[in-house]
């Protein structure tokens, strides 16, 4: 069966244009003039994909977006934007709203069956994401039935955002809009300098959660939160966990765990920062991202991303990664560290 496209565009040529490349390509196509029809389309038709243009008259697309986002129908329909303009704030803007991507207009007939083919392809790969999500998920409400139930079908419900290495999911500053669980890869949070360092303050995987600070303090993020590889996320909306939280119990207990957790690994960090040597901290970032590597006897690290964990330069970091492996607790090849004495890097002197 033939997969249904809905274009949301007011301009004829694009829209009709657009139309016949995907009928030419076998899919079936609804064509919307203006936003408020588009929604009603997407509602009532529920297609595979959407593509809509941002500047319109009456409804324009992040409106669209916002209204297909509130109804569990169309919340986790792909959305690609069609946009003219090309700055960081609306590219920002539109994926913090759960956008999937965006063509710049003018684009050619392969960047348009690129952009949908591979929408599909991953969208493909999330009934294997939520199905792991779902299993591990039951551990944060282990205690209340019906708030895992409910924390569950919020989590099933929303869309999984593809994010690429080094993409910002959030800046420092940034309003709230919900907490993000970690589906896939690995997201870092990070604190900037007044002289322009980087220090690293977090490093989230599989099944963590992002924000969680920060939407139970009612507060803005403190921290940028960037993407370590590419990785895949999910955004559970701030009202909807605060609902949950106010609902039961149990959950609320879970959320406030990771708080704590989240809490004293920064007072570990600022104490390490404060009272350890150099050495003692480099091999205490190490063992520390042991622990959360699949095999805890090497992971991969780039020197910068060492070096803001630890606080200190790269050059630094060289130099004492180097000192690390003649003195056997390590091999290094690349990014990938493998180590060979856990002990002695625990143990290592201040």
């Amino acid at each position: 069966m033939a997969k249904l496209i809905l274009i949301i565009e007011d301009n004829n040529d694009i829209r009709e244009s657009t139309a016949e490349i995907l009928e030419l390509a076998g899919y079936e196509v609804l064509q919307a003039t203006n936003g408020k029809t588009g929604v009603d389309l997407a509602t009532q038709s529920k297609p595979d994909l959407i593509l809509c243009d941002i500047m319109m008259p009456e409804l324009d697309g992040y409106g669209v977006l916002y209204l297909l986002s509130k109804n569990a129908e169309t919340a986790a329909i792909p959305f690609i934007f069609l946009t003219a303009k090309a700055e960081r704030v609306d590219f920002r803007k539109g994926m913090e709203m759960g956008a999937d991507d965006y063509l710049t207009k003018p684009y050619d007939d392969m960047e348009l069956m690129n952009a949908i083919e591979s929408r599909f392809a991953k969208k493909e790969k999330q009934e294997a994401h939520y199905s792991k999500s779902l299993q591990n998920i039951e551990k944060l409400a282990n205690t209340g039935h019906n708030g895992s139930e409910e924390l569950k079908m919020l989590i099933a419900s929303r869309k999984i955002r593809q994010i690429k290495k080094k993409q910002i999911l959030y800046y420092d500053g940034d309003t709230v809009q919900g907490i993000y669980l970690v589906l896939e890869g690995s997201v870092k949070t990070i604190k900037i300098a007044d002289d322009g360092r980087e220090l690293m303050t977090g490093l989230y995987k599989p099944d963590d959660y992002l924000g969680v600070n920060a939407l139970l303090a009612d507060e803005h993020f403190n921290e940028t939160a960037e993407a370590m590889e590419n990785a895949a996320v999910c955004l559970l909306p701030k009202d909807a966990v605060l609902t949950l939280l106010n609902r039961y119990p149990d959950i609320g207990q879970q959320f406030l765990r990771i708080l704590a957790n989240n809490i004293k690994e920064k007072e570990t960090q600022l104490i390490e920062l404060a009272y350890n040597s150099v050495r003692k901290r480099l091999a205490q970032v190490i063992l520390r991202l042991s622990k959360q590597s699949a095999d805890p006897d090497q992971f991969k690290a780039s020197r910068e991303e060492l070096a803001a964990m630890a606080g200190i330069a790269t050059e630094t970091v060289s130099r004492t990664l180097t000192d690390f492996k003649e003195e056997g607790l390590l091999e290094k090849k690349g990014a990938l560290i493998h180590i060979l004495d856990h002990l002695k890097l625990a143990k290592m002197k201040n």
